[in-house]
């Protein structure tokens, strides 16, 4: 899914219009409807600062919004930028290596929660 997809999927499950939504947070409607319609060029897209007044105004998860504009949310960055060794080896891993990590991962937080 494209971020113009989700924002507007967002937008009409919450019953606003394009015009309810640019009230709320505080832009044209039709720079959202360029949004929507994957009519904005690079320099025009969201800053992380509005994408976080629609994820909150439109009850979404901010980093998914953050993600589908192709824009690394800050406190990820940091901790890549703090062990990219782990990282780069998440990056090779395929897709059925990454899931086992995930389970593993599940599973440790599963376990610590039943020991307290």
């Amino acid at each position: 899914m494209r971020f113009g997809e989700r924002l507007r999927e967002l937008r009409k499950a919450k019953g606003f219009t394009l015009r309810d939504l640019a009230g709320k947070v505080g832009v044209g409607f039709t720079y959202l409807s360029r949004a929507e319609n994957e009519r904005l060029q690079y320099g025009d897209y969201p800053s992380d600062a509005l994408i976080a007044k629609l994820a909150q105004v439109l009850e979404a998860d901010a980093d998914e919004l953050l993600f589908l504009a192709k824009r690394i949310p800050d406190r990820m960055k940091r901790r890549i930028l703090e062990r990219p060794d782990a990282f780069r080896k998440l990056v090779e891993l395929d897709d059925k290596a990454l899931d086992r990590v995930l389970e593993g991962l599940d599973a440790g937080r599963l376990n610590r929660h039943r020991i307290r």
